[in-house]
């Protein structure tokens, strides 16, 4: 599985609660990737109509407020095609009885974790990852200072 997504929330946080003017380099810098990378993953926001960037201006900024934009909205902005995340395996050997049988018994059960993972995604915002960093932010300096 790609990193698509993990970075596409990690540039969603770094534009929702900087206070500095956030541009690719900006972001490549905290993702430790490059430029045109970011480029991509934001273009990919951006048509999903999540973020704005303004030509000729350097930054970008969120379209909707960070509780308004779920993790599916997010996930699916990243993976815009209908891509399983699970697959069976097809090139088998028709004379196995296992072989014959696998795709049938697991693609119900495949189908059904990706229904699950994409539930648990639409229930979260960005807002509830925002909040979960800032805890734990919070956390691990109070017990550096003990």
């Amino acid at each position: 599985m790609d990193t698509k997504f993990s970075v596409a929330l990690h540039i969603m946080v770094m534009i929702s609660e900087s206070t500095e003017v956030q541009n690719s380099d900006t972001l490549a810098n905290s993702v430790n990737t490059n430029p045109s990378y970011i480029r991509k993953i934001t273009a990919l926001l951006k048509k999903a109509g999540i973020i704005e960037s303004t030509q000729g201006k350097s930054g970008m900024s969120l379209l909707k407020s960070s509780s308004e934009i779920d993790l599916l909205e997010i996930y699916q902005a990243v993976h815009p095609k209908e891509v399983k995340l699970l697959n069976v395996h097809t090139d088998v050997n028709p004379e196995c009885p296992v072989a014959q049988n696998i795709e049938v018994v697991l693609n119900p059960i495949f189908t059904d974790a990706e229904q699950q993972l994409f539930q648990s995604l639409k229930a979260r915002t960005l807002e509830d990852v925002i909040k979960q960093m800032k805890e734990n932010h919070n956390e691990s300096h109070s017990n550096q200072a003990k």
